[in-house]
């Protein structure tokens, strides 16, 4: 049976402008591996109202699960929670739940809870919230969406509070060989044994060291023996 498929949608303008350098979608790409998920697409879209629930509508009809990041804290240009509840048709409130996690948060440091703050207790109607234990204020699942922080920590927790709840596949295992010549030297041989391993993938990633033209190979597969024979018949062929 093939491993479920996700896609990952990153909201935000400060990753398009180059100001912030994203960071969770290599973490989410490890952790999905891990997990037997296969991520299948990445998009990146601006605080656009309308880009967030065209993106977010197409990846959950061609995915089975699609992670967001970015977009659901306190400030005005944080509007991730509103695009959800427009892209499923819902509404969208303070929530009791999410309001008595804020209010215990807020109060155990001091801080007031105002109403910038409690824009991040705003749940569509029908989303089961995620777990925050970095910052309490909650993320949400609606329908296949799992909607989540963008700041690398809380992103990262929420993610470990997610996972667990879904239903994985195998784990994509994967090795490599180092060849110290050009890609175009060692094409028709990966080629050859692409066609012949068609259920693994077999990706070239060229390097230039001391002025020397070099690749690395990666095989990737959820079977180890096939790995395994793929990259012994690439050793064997390229004489390694």
């Amino acid at each position: 049976m093939a491993n479920p498929t996700a896609a990952m949608l990153v909201i935000g303008d400060e990753i398009l402008s180059g100001r912030t350098r994203d960071a969770n979608m290599h973490y989410l790409a490890g952790e999905l591996t891990t997990h037997g998920i296969d991520l299948k697409e990445v998009r990146v879209v601006s605080d656009d109202a309308a880009a967030i629930v065209s993106a977010v509508q197409t990846l959950s009809a061609g995915y089975d699960h699609v992670f967001t990041s970015g977009g659901i804290g306190p400030t005005h240009d944080d509007i991730t929670a509103d695009c959800m509840a427009q892209a499923f048709g819902c509404s969208i409130d303070v929530r009791a739940d999410a309001r008595a996690l804020l209010e215990a948060h807020y109060k155990n440091s001091g801080l007031e809870l105002n109403e910038a703050r409690l824009r991040m207790a705003r749940i569509p109607d029908g989303a089961a919230l995620i777990d925050n234990p970095v910052s309490t204020a909650p993320g949400f699942t609606i329908e296949n969406v799992h909607v989540m922080a963008g700041v690398p920590s809380v992103f990262r927790a929420m993610v470990a509070s997610v996972l667990p709840t879904l239903t994985g596949g195998a784990p994509l295992l994967s090795q490599s060989l180092r060849i110290m010549r050009g890609e175009g030297d060692i094409a028709e041989i990966l080629g050859k044994v692409a066609a012949d391993f068609a259920d693994l993938s077999i990706g070239c990633y060229p390097f230039q060291k001391d002025g020397a033209y070099g690749a690395n190979v990666v095989v990737r597969g959820s079977e180890g023996a096939r790995v395994d024979a793929a990259i012994t018949r690439l050793a064997d062929e390229l004489e390694l």
